[in-house]
């Protein structure tokens, strides 16, 4: 399976989530789970299974397929919340 983070310039924002998520995954012990990040305007739906953005760009990848959307980007036990809903919808966990 493969996580996109995505922002609006690929840079700080995508990363942060990117790293983030990849510590929950080391956490949980999860392997297997590809993640990286990008910007809104390069991503595509065939990037990635799931797309987590912030909710300022949201509408804008709505496109992508499956959108996680993070009412805030520092709050790490939303973001581990989501990660593991997702986890589970994939049969990860």
């Amino acid at each position: 399976m493969k996580i996109l983070t995505v922002c609006g310039s690929g840079l700080g924002t995508s990363f942060m989530v990117e790293m983030n998520i990849k510590q929950i995954l080391d956490e949980l012990g999860v392997t297997g789970v590809e993640v990286e990040h990008s910007d809104l305007s390069s991503a595509t739906p065939g990037d990635a299974d799931v797309f987590f953005l912030a909710k300022d760009i949201a509408e804008g990848g709505s496109h992508l397929g499956d959108v996680i959307v993070l009412e805030s980007i520092i709050d790490m036990d939303e973001l581990r919340t989501k990660v593991v809903e997702v986890l589970k919808q994939h049969n990860i966990m």
